[in-house]
């Protein structure tokens, strides 16, 4: 089975095993616009009277994350954060380091590069993360605000 197939087998097989507490946490995730540590979706979880425990929303995130469900980043102190993956599949992320704010980045190069580079290899299942982290145009004092692009 290629790289592919198995990813698709793995999410098919966890997004059978549904629960009230993973629904409860895909549900808060959906209103999450940018990234979000564990910690920060539970207290959203406690604020709108879901009640999970803290145990079960990192467990809920890691099993999300295997089955290819979750964008992960990592902050400066390298606390992960999550964001829902989009349904064509995992993106790459500028991250503002000071507010948090997040946007996708065109990463086409990258990813032909690590599958040339796994191929070329001879490894199986790789994976990769690329971070890019700056200053965004809101929390700057020295630029102007542009806008999204």
């Amino acid at each position: 089975m290629n790289d592919l197939a198995t990813r698709r087998a793995e999410r098919g097989r966890l997004a059978g095993r549904t629960t009230r507490q993973r629904s409860a946490v895909m549900r808060v995730l959906d209103d999450c616009a940018d990234f979000v540590s564990a910690q920060a979706l539970h207290d959203r979880m406690v604020t709108a009277d879901l009640r999970v425990g803290l145990v079960t929303v990192y467990r809920t995130l890691r099993e999300l994350e295997r089955a290819g469900h979750l964008d992960v980043v990592r902050d400066e102190t390298g606390e992960r954060r999550y964001r829902k993956r989009p349904d064509d599949g995992h993106r790459h992320y500028l991250v503002c380091r000071a507010c948090g704010r997040s946007r996708p980045v065109e990463s086409q190069a990258v990813e032909e590069w690590a599958e040339r580079t796994a191929r070329l290899s001879g490894y199986a299942a790789v994976e990769h993360i690329v971070e890019l982290t700056g200053i965004c145009t809101r929390c700057r004092t020295d630029a102007p605000d542009v806008g999204d692009i």
